[in-house]
C-alpha cells in the first residue's frame, strides 16, 4: 500500500514555497531561452547583412524553423557573403555541443546537489550559463572553436541547473502539492520556448543579433540574484518563512527521510523495477518529442505548405498548449490527492497514461488526415500539450519512491531521455529519407509503439511508496 499523505491544510498560493516555484519557473525560462538563442541568432550571424541592419530577414519567416531545423533556415536566408563562414556541418557541431555538455553533468550534478545542497549547485550553474551567454558574441569573433567550447561548458552548467531542482522539492513540497509546485516550475521551459521563438527574430532585426544574447544573458543574471537571495535548501533555515508554513511543510514530510546521504545504493537501484519503470517512461516521453522537432518539415513535405503559412501557429500554439497542460495537470493531480479521490500511485499512473496514450493516438491519426490542414494543425498542437501531462506522472515519481536520491535519479532519467532523443532523431531521418509519405507514417507508428511500451512497463511495475533502500533506517548499511 502507498503511504497516505496528510490531508492537513496549509498556507495557500500566497506562501513562500509557491514563490520558490515561480522563481524556479523563470530560472527554467532563462535556461531554455539561453539554449535556443544561438539557433535564432545564427540566421543573422551567417547572413550577409550588417549586425544592426537586418532588413533582409523578414520577421514573418520561420522562427520555429530556426529552432527546429537551423541548417535549412540558414540556406533560405543566406543570399550573400557570410558574416561568419560556418558551414552547415560546423553549425551542426555548434548546436550539438550544448547537448553533450548537458549529458556530462546530468548525473554528477544531481549527486552533488543532494550532498552540498541545490541552492549553490543550481545557482552556480545558472550564473555560469548566463555569463557565457553574454560572452558568446565576443567569442564568435575569436573563432568557431571558442564558440563550441563555450557552448559545451554552458551545457555542463545547465546540466547542473536542470537536475538539482528535485533536491529542493524533496524538502519544500508537501506530498499533496508536489504536482502543482513542480509543474509551475517546469512550465517555464515551454513558456521560454514560446517567448524566444516569438521575439528572437524581432530582436535580431531591430537591434542586431548580439542583443539576443545580451538580453537573455542579463535576464539570467537577474534570476541568479533572486535565486541566491530567496532560495534556501530547506524551510528550516529560511529567514522569511512564516511559522505556520514551516510547521505545515515539516509535518507533511515527517515520514520522509531527510538526513544527507553519504553513499548511493547503486546495486539496489539497478534491481529496482519501479525505478526502471520511471526510466522507461522518460525514454518513451522524450522519444515522442522528436515529432515537434520535425513539425516544419512535416508541414512542408506532406501538406505542401510554406513556413510563411504556418510559422505563427508553429512558433506559439504548441508551446502554449504544453505550458497550459503542464500547470493544469499539476493542479488536477493534487486536487485528486487532496480530496482523497484517488491513491497516489493511481494518480501517477493516470497522468502517465494520459501523457503517453493521448499523443500516441494523435500521432497515429496524423497520416489519415493529411487532406485537412486544420485537423493536422490541431493534432500537432495536441501532441506536445497532452504529452506534458506526464509531468504529474512518472516524471516526479522519484520524489515518491526515493526523495533522498531524487536529484541523482532525475539526472539518470534525463539521460535516458537524451538517449531516446538521439535514437529517435536518427530513426526519423532514416525513415523519411526512404519515402516521404510512408516514412512519416512509420515515424508516427514507431513513436506510438515506443510510447505504448513505456506505458505498459510503467503500469506494470510503477510504484509510489518509498523503496526500502531509500529509507532512513537503511542509511548506515549503504
Amino acid at each position: 500500500m502507498d503511504e497516505k499523505p496528510s490531508t492537513r491544510k496549509g498556507p495557500g498560493f500566497c506562501s513562500l514555497r509557491y514563490g520558490l516555484a515561480v522563481i524556479m519557473h523563470f530560472s527554467n525560462f532563462t535556461m531554455i531561452t539561453q539554449r535556443v538563442s544561438l539557433s535564432i541568432a545564427i540566421i543573422a550571424m551567417v547572413n550577409s547583412t550588417e549586425e544592426h541592419n537586418m532588413s533582409n530577414v523578414s520577421t514573418e519567416e520561420p522562427l520555429t524553423d530556426a529552432f527546429n531545423n537551423p541548417s535549412r533556415s540558414i540556406k533560405e536566408f543566406n543570399t550573400g557573403a557570410s558574416v561568419y563562414e560556418w558551414s552547415p556541418e560546423t553549425q551542426g557541431i555548434i548546436f550539438s555541443s550544448i547537448n553533450y555538455g548537458i549529458i556530462l553533468t546530468l548525473i554528477p550534478s544531481g549527486y552533488l546537489a543532494g550532498i552540498f545542497g541545490a541552492k549553490h549547485i543550481l545557482g552556480t550553474g545558472l550564473l555560469i550559463s548566463s555569463l557565457l551567454t553574454l560572452f558568446t558574441p565576443l567569442a564568435a569573433n575569436f573563432g568557431v572553436i571558442l564558440v563550441i567550447v563555450i557552448r559545451t561548458i554552458q551545457g555542463m552548467a545547465q546540466g547542473m541547473a536542470w537536475t538539482g531542482q528535485f533536491t529542493i522539492w524533496a524538502k519544500w513540497a508537501p506530498p499533496l502539492e508536489r504536482s502543482k509546485l513542480t509543474t509551475i516550475a517546469g512550465s517555464g521551459v515551454a513558456f521560454g520556448s514560446f517567448i524566444i521563438l516569438c521575439v528572437g527574430g524581432l530582436i535580431c532585426q531591430a537591434l542586431g543579433w548580439p542583443f539576443i544574447f545580451y538580453i537573455f544573458g542579463d535576464i539570467g543574471c537577474v534570476c541568479c540574484f533572486l535565486w541566491f537571495v530567496v532560495i534556501y535548501d530547506d524551510p528550516m533555515h529560511h529567514p522569511c518563512i512564516s511559522v505556520r508554513e514551516k510547521e505545515h511543510i515539516v509535518s507533511s514530510l515527517a515520514q520522509q527521510p531527510s538526513s544527507p546521504r553519504r553513499s548511493v545504493p547503486i546495486k539496489a537501484m539497478v534491481r529496482c523495477l519501479p525505478l526502471w519503470a520511471i526510466f522507461m517512461g522518460f525514454f518513451s516521453h522524450f522519444w515522442c518529442t522528436i515529432i515537434i522537432t520535425y513539425l516544419p518539415t512535416y508541414i512542408n513535405s506532406v501538406l505542401q505548405l510554406t513556413e510563411r503559412d504556418t510559422s505563427g501557429v508553429l512558433s506559439s500554439l504548441p508551446f502554449i498548449a504544453a505550458s497550459s497542460c503542464t500547470i493544469l495537470g499539476g493542479q488536477l493531480a493534487d486536487f485528486l490527492l487532496s480530496r482523497s479521490l484517488l491513491r497516489l500511485i493511481t494518480v501517477r499512473k493516470l497522468f502517465s497514461s494520459l501523457g503517453l496514450l493521448l499523443p500516441s493516438l494523435c500521432a497515429v491519426t496524423l497520416p489519415f488526415v493529411t487532406s485537412s490542414y486544420m485537423t493536422t494543425i490541431v493534432l500537432l498542437i495536441l501532441i506536445p500539450g497532452t504529452s506534458n501531462l506526464c509531468d504529474s506522472g512518472f516524471i516526479i515519481n522519484t520524489l515518491d519512491i526515493a526523495p533522498r536520491y531524487s536529484s541523482f535519479l532525475m539526472g539518470i532519467s534525463r539521460g535516458f531521455g537524451l538517449i531516446a532523443g538521439i535514437i529517435s532523431s536518427t530513426a526519423t531521418g532514416f525513415l523519411i529519407s526512404q519515402n516521404s509519405e510512408s516514412g512519416w507514417r512509420n515515424v508516427f507508428f514507431l513513436s506510438a509503439a515506443v510510447n505504448m511500451f513505456g506505458l505498459v512497463f510503467y503500469l506494470k511495475f510503477g510504484q509510489a511508496k518509498i523503496q526500502d533502500w531509500a529509507k532512513e533506517e537503511n542509511l548506515t548499511r549503504l
